[in-house]
């Protein structure tokens, strides 16, 4: 009786030993089975640019742009807020209204983009220019301190002389944000009591720093660091070409060392590194 009992348990168990192992066989068969359908990414049907296709009957993989329309996002129906452009010229007048907020946002991102050039006061003698970097414009020079606004966000939207376009790292109401804040720098610097709100005293740099216990040559005329650098023979800063204005040039010597064509040039700036920075209307950077 219990020899029956227990032929019947060994039947059980070889069953489900079986079942185990056709369970296991299945399984292996199924991942064999998904992994041959298995298609990555860089090997899928895909249209690469600029290459031909036979899928069009144009030939083009890359589809033209459906007439009469606009991608979401690129309709820039306000031409001066992208551009700083009225009819080609640059305008001088903000697309929105300057608020406190707006010159707290220009000053962040001016300290983030325009510092290590221009420095925190917009004179041009910032950090990288300290250190051998070209000669920066300052804010506060004659021809600035009467451009319009649209030529500041134009320089930063497309670059000019020697500095590069911001158009990929700032977006456009950064820029004008920028604008107002590179104005109020400019504003800051030649205050008089008819500026000020009523109530509200303008003080001299000299008497502030008298007040705050600075060295009494920080409020010194700006002095370009005689690492800066300029790339002309005779140490001036290369102004760019004004239309209309005649260009003045002269031939280079044998040497390579003779002048260089530098129109519109201001005798000033031809001042040595180390010295009071010129007061011109030209820079090679914004």
């Amino acid at each position: 009786m219990r020899q029956g009992v227990g032929s019947r348990e060994e039947g059980v168990e070889r069953r489900v030993l079986k079942l185990n192992q056709f369970a296991a066989m299945s399984a292996m068969a199924a991942t064999l089975v998904l992994a041959g359908c298995r298609q990555d990414m860089q090997d899928q049907p895909k249209f690469f640019p600029q290459r031909g296709t036979d899928f069009y009957a144009d030939g083009r993989s890359v589809r033209p742009q459906v007439e009469n329309t606009v991608a979401r996002g690129q309709l820039h129906e306000n031409g001066y807020f992208y551009t700083g452009l009225i009819n080609g010229k640059e305008g001088d007048g903000m697309p929105f209204p300057a608020t406190l907020e707006v010159l707290e946002r220009g000053q962040e991102r001016y300290n983030v983009y325009c510092t290590p050039c221009h420095s925190r006061v917009g004179n041009g003698v910032g950090m990288i220019v300290q250190r051998g970097y070209m000669k920066a414009g300052s804010f506060h020079s004659a021809r600035l301190e009467t451009a319009p606004l649209g030529h500041f966000f134009h320089v930063i939207s497309n670059g000019y002389g020697a500095m590069p376009d911001y158009a990929s790292q700032i977006v456009p109401e950064d820029r004008w944000a920028i604008v107002a804040y590179i104005k109020a720098l400019q504003l800051s610097q030649k205050a008089t009591q008819a500026d000020v709100p009523a109530g509200v005293r303008a003080e001299s740099l000299s008497s502030i720093v008298e007040r705050e216990g600075l060295p009494a040559s920080f409020a010194d005329e700006w002095t370009l660091p005689p690492t800066a650098v300029t790339g002309t023979p005779d140490n001036g800063l290369y102004v760019l070409p004004v239309p209309g204005l005649p260009v003045s040039s002269a031939a280079p010597s044998a040497n390579g060392e003779g002048s260089t064509s530098r129109s519109n040039a201001n005798p000033a700036a031809r001042t040595p590194a180390g010295q009071r920075a010129p007061q011109q209307s030209g820079v090679p950077k914004q």
